[in-house]
This record gives C-alpha cells, structure tokens and sequence, in this order.
C-alpha cells in the first residue's frame, strides 16, 4: 500500500511539472511604447496579436545584420495579426535611431528606451540583439539573445498565429 501511495505522488508531482512546462509561461511585462511619431502601444493593446519585441541599438553589427530580416518577418505576418516592436537602448543616441529608422523605412513600430525602463522591465536587457517572442494571450514564448533563428522563429509565429 505504501508503494502505491509513493507511486501515486509521484505521478502527481509528474503531472503538475508537465502541465507548467506546457501551460504555465510566464507573463511579458506590463509596459507602454511610444513610437518616434508618437503613437503609443502597450502590452494590453498589443493582446490578440503574436508580437516580437526586438532590443537593439545603432552601434550593434549584429543588430544591424539582423534588421532586414526582422523586417521580411515583420512584412509576411504582419497582415495576419504580427507585430514587430523594436526597442532602442537608452545609451543609443535618439538621432542615429531616427536618421536608421528614417533611412530604411522600417515598417513597424520603433521606440526610443531613454530612461531604460522598457529594458528593466523585460530583465534588465543588456545584450544586443536580444528579442522576446509574445503570444495573444501575452505570454512569454521564448527569449531570444542574439539574433535568432529565424526558420524557429517563423514556425513559432505561425502556430501562435493559428492558437
């Protein structure tokens, strides 16, 4: 009898390790953007949506390298209900950000992070590129550090787009 009670907790403890591997993902935090023609956005406007929130900075070759693909990601989904916020570093000059932003006519939605709130609030982001991928519901599908895999990240955007 004993066996069977220890059996039986283990496959409880089992169960419940499962289910918040599967079910439980952790929340994306609750902050506001405003873009560089000041619209504003915020995690709760962006629910119902699967949204990429892409760290990066001017003076990042990575950042740079991974722009044109963050903008053919943001251009095939984005009529599906795809959003790209791409978030400066507060240390990269608000100018460079607007002259890059301007000059390739990045289509999605660009803020500035001057106070580095946005940063803390994701983790305290630090490393550039760094990007967290968010489902409908608002939670947390993966994090990202350096520039990601983009065919995992195209299938990740298209099962979340169908959930």
């Amino acid at each position: 009898m004993k066996k069977w009670i220890l059996a039986l907790a283990g496959i409880a403890v089992l169960a419940v390790v499962a289910y918040l591997a599967l079910f439980n993902k952790p929340q994306a935090p609750q902050v506001h953007y405003t873009n560089l023609s000041g619209q504003t956005a915020s995690t709760d406007s962006l629910k119902g949506k699967v949204v990429l929130v892409n760290f990066w900075a001017t003076s990042c070759s990575g950042c740079m390298a991974e722009m044109p693909k963050l903008r053919t990601t943001h251009e095939k989904y984005a009529p599906q209900g795809y959003e790209t916020v791409a978030v400066a570093m507060s240390y990269d000059p608000p100018n460079y950000v607007q002259t890059y932003v301007k000059d390739t006519a990045l289509p999605f939605f660009v803020t500035l992070d001057s106070s580095g709130s946005i940063a803390k609030a994701f983790g305290e982001v630090q490393l550039t590129p760094t990007s967290v991928l968010i489902d409908k519901q608002g939670n947390i599908i993966k994090r990202y550090v350096g520039e990601p895999d983009f065919a995992e990240l195209h299938q990740l955007i298209e099962q979340n787009l169908k959930a």
